[in-house]
């Protein structure tokens, strides 16, 4: 129940963020958002354990995408300099979220093996959510990602499932290197 608000707050708070662009400011979509019938839309999967450096923050959802760009510049930056592989896309883990904002991990999986040595005060190492989810895609723009989390709320509410108070973006395309319209990522709600 709680992921379900979880997941409200954010649909309604990156519709505000949108409403409050000017009409002619906001660029016509050139076909009407459509789900990718292609692409898993609910798909049960089983998230295995992955190390991770993160960076935690909070944002308003006016600034989210930028936000988040921002912290993943953090951790590659951290990554490179301590000369840390990475092994995996990056991803954000919403750990708590509400109509004005969201507080967050932004986080990297690096090989197995032992924590960095040292990390940034801004910065911790550990593990990624694991578990059973639900796994749906989302192709776009980061800022038309309200239409498939309405799609995802309107899913969970349809078969009645219970959802765990957290969910994950793992980003498919690199969303430091990639125009923010040609994204494609991963939402997993993990079930209880």
């Amino acid at each position: 129940m709680v992921v379900r608000s979880l997941l409200r707050a954010v649909i309604l708070a990156i519709a505000a963020a949108t409403a409050a662009v000017p009409a002619a400011a906001q660029a016509p979509p050139s076909q009407p958002p459509a789900v990718q019938t292609a692409d898993p839309f609910g798909e049960e999967v089983t998230l295995g354990e992955k190390a991770i450096v993160f960076k935690k923050g909070a944002a308003n959802w006016d600034s989210a995408f930028e936000t988040l760009v921002e912290a993943f510049k953090a951790v590659r930056a951290f990554l490179d300099r301590e000369k840390i592989k990475a092994d995996g896309p990056l991803m954000t883990i919403y750990t708590a979220t509400d109509d004005t904002g969201f507080q967050f991990e932004a986080a990297i999986p690096i090989a197995a093996g032992e924590p960095p040595k040292t990390l940034p005060k801004d910065m911790g190492f550990g593990k990624s959510p694991t578990g059973r989810a639900l796994k749906f895609v989302h192709r776009g723009s980061y800022d038309a990602m309200d239409t498939t989390y309405d799609a995802i709320t309107n899913h969970l509410d349809e078969k009645k499932l219970d959802a765990k108070d957290l969910f994950i973006e793992q980003y498919m395309t690199d969303p430091l290197t990639t125009a923010e319209d040609k994204l494609v990522v991963e939402v997993y709600v993990l079930l209880r």
